[in-house]
């Protein structure tokens, strides 16, 4: 593991070795952003034989209203208290105020991990 920047040698011109190796939490990946748009997944390996669906962009929600769940386009994202930043982007996380067709709801998915929008109506 080589630091950003760090030579590869002392100063007396021998070689610097790796102190240890990465650890378990250090192996991580970027966030997936999930877009407002023309749906798009990536399906990636997860440790062992499991795979995970990635939402790189969707406008479909599954929509909790009371006991019946709908199906409803996506327009905007309204509020996003992870990132202020996101509702300009139109990124989706977990938390978001999302506008529907149906009105609007807060996602109580992880579409960045699961690959899909669920969310509860708020109206």
């Amino acid at each position: 593991m080589q630091d950003q920047g760090r030579s590869t040698r002392k100063r007396t011109g021998g070689r610097l070795t790796n102190v240890r190796k990465r650890r378990k939490n250090e192996l991580g990946r970027l966030p997936t952003e999930t877009e407002v748009g023309e749906p798009r997944f990536r399906t990636v390996d997860v440790r062992g034989n499991d795979t995970k669906t990635r939402a790189l962009a969707t406008n479909v929600a599954s929509i909790n209203a009371g006991d019946e769940t709908v199906s409803a386009e996506i327009e905007n994202v309204v509020e996003n208290d992870a990132n202020p930043n996101y509702v300009r982007r139109n990124i989706i996380t977990k938390g978001a105020i999302i506008e529907t067709s149906e009105g609007r709801a807060r996602v109580t998915s992880r579409p960045g991990q699961t690959g899909q929008v669920n969310a509860v109506s708020l109206e």
